[in-house]
């Protein structure tokens, strides 16, 4: 049976405060570095990856959900979807200002999405850099009726995914990760970082970050279908399905979906031997 909890209103559509931040190389490189990123732009620092678009957001990430979410239930929060629209690549020198709403919530059987908008635009002209859509689920909360509007739908391509890949990437997590990817993401979450806080929640040990898992399956897509040049990347989208552990072997698996407009659609999943760790994939690759 679900727990009750009364989500506030007042805080649907709620602006949080804005967070700066400005990029460097070095946090570039140590980004691309802790998540075994081998592309050589990235390792230098010449360009952001395209999930380090989550380093200069984060502090803006759960703030809005505190003025809706109740403090008795903040501590379960899970990580649901994770959806990046990419206007460009962020570099060297950017001045990044940062916000998030929330913009609805869903009460679905098992527990309750809260779904939460985030902008990321560059401070001195104000044009957007990147738009990020994510889901927090409470599992076993049942928050009531449905408010406000959900993220953008995350395609399945169930039919796609029946045919043999286009491609395939693999990735290794090392049984460093957590420490690596904990400072270079500015993510201090302790189920990643300390075996005794992971297994007093019900975990066998600590997890990987799954932002990590996505950035690993996000240069994979990018080396194997857009030439590992990130200006082409218009949206990568994943739903994360599995935890993932330091040690584990992972592949990411990638279909052509279609193409309009001089965008092509890939369709990608990354798993652990038979499991799912990252379904729902989707990146919108300009031609």
């Amino acid at each position: 049976m679900a727990d009750v909890f009364e989500f506030d209103r007042d805080g649907l559509n709620l602006w949080s405060d804005e967070e700066r931040f400005e990029v460097t190389r070095e946090r570039l490189a140590e980004y691309a570095a802790a998540t075994n990123d081998p592309i050589a732009a990235h390792r230098a620092g010449d360009v952001g990856s395209p999930v380090f678009a989550i380093v200069p957001v984060f502090d803006a990430l759960m703030a809005p959900a505190v003025d809706v979410v109740p403090m008795d239930i903040f501590g379960r929060i899970t990580h649901g979807e994770q959806d990046f629209h990419f206007h460009r690549p962020i570099r060297p020198g950017d001045k990044l200002v940062s916000r998030g709403r929330v913009i609805g919530w869903e009460t679905k059987s098992t527990g309750s999405l809260v779904y939460i908008h985030l902008t990321c635009a560059d401070e001195a002209s104000g044009d957007l850099v990147n738009e990020q859509y994510l889901s927090g689920f409470f599992r076993g909360v049942d928050a009531g009726p449905n408010v406000g509007e959900a993220i953008p739908v995350i395609e399945p391509y169930a039919d796609v995914k029946t045919t043999p890949p286009l491609a395939e990437a693999t990735h290794h997590v090392d049984d460093d990760q957590t420490f690596r990817y904990a400072p270079a993401s500015g993510d201090p979450v302790p189920l990643h970082l300390d075996e005794e806080v992971a297994k007093d929640a019900g975990l066998p040990g600590i997890i990987a970050h799954g932002l990590c898992t996505m950035a690993m399956a996000g240069w994979g897509v990018l080396a194997e279908v857009a030439d590992s040049d990130v200006s082409r990347v218009k949206r990568l989208a994943v739903r994360f399905s599995k935890f993932v552990f330091p040690g584990d072997d992972l592949e990411t698996r990638i279909w052509r979906a279609g193409a309009e407009n001089g965008v092509t659609t890939y369709a990608f999943e990354t798993v652990r031997g038979s499991d799912v760790v990252l379904s729902n994939g989707i990146a919108e690759i300009a031609d």
